[in-house]
């Protein structure tokens, strides 16, 4: 899995062509189909349990 971070006051123009209206977001792709966003600061628990239909988190 791979996260990318972005300066949205340096870079107003992309938060809007992925959707983005709040932050944080994180914005989950396969195959370039984004499938799950996340809005919101969550705890750690909360992140994981969203993020693990979509990566192998014991490795």
């Amino acid at each position: 899995m791979t996260f990318l971070k972005m300066n949205i006051d340096e870079n107003p123009a992309t938060p809007g062509m992925y959707g983005v209206i709040s932050i944080p977001t994180i914005n989950v792709y396969l195959g370039g189909e984004l499938v799950k966003t996340i809005v919101g600061a969550k705890p750690k628990a909360a992140l994981l349990k969203d993020l693990a239909p979509y990566a192998d988190l014991d490795t």
